[in-house]
């Protein structure tokens, strides 16, 4: 399940396995668990997949395919008239190189406002497995001796760099 809350947070959670195991064994719902009264709380609990605080208030969730063919992400909008997305990334070596991109722009890029990215991000809950694009895409803004400690450090040139960013706008775009 895909949600947000009045704080600015989306997150997806899901059921555990052995939990939609139980279910389909137990046509009655887990009607014996809530006998039990294990201080009245839920016989389940889900499972957080991803959380990220946004920044503004979600008011629309909508699972979409961005370009005819693509693959499906979730788009959102905002109380501000904000558009975003959140996309799954479709190999582990995009996520390594984007995550590690993300790092080095954290530290090498501090905001204007002097707040961390990261606790921004985490302002209600820590942020989990979301690399945020916006901050990635502020790569071509910096100095070109920044970009060049910055590829050095993950074994690239800026070119590559930039062709990796175009390329993964264009899979959404």
């Amino acid at each position: 399940m895909a949600g947000s809350d009045k704080f600015g947070n989306l997150y997806f959670v899901r059921l555990p396995q052995d939990v939609s195991d139980e279910i389909e064994e137990d046509p009655t719902g887990g009607k014996i668990k809530w006998e039990q009264g294990k201080l009245n709380g839920a016989p389940n609990k889900v499972e957080e997949i991803i959380q990220f605080h946004v920044g503004d208030v979600v008011t629309c969730l909508q699972k979409a395919s961005l370009i005819p063919g693509g693959g499906e992400g979730l788009v959102y909008g905002t109380v501000m008239g904000s558009v975003g997305a959140l996309l799954p990334f479709t190999s582990r070596d995009d996520v390594d190189f984007f995550s590690h991109l993300e790092m080095h722009l954290r530290q090498e890029h501090p905001p204007l406002c002097g707040r961390d990215h990261m606790a921004y991000r985490s302002a209600y809950f820590p942020v989990k497995d979301v690399i945020d694009g916006d901050l990635c895409e502020q790569f071509p803004t910096l100095p070109v001796d920044m970009q060049r400690k910055i590829a050095d450090e993950l074994d690239r040139t800026p070119a590559e760099i930039l062709k990796k960013l175009e390329e993964i706008r264009n899979k959404i775009i």
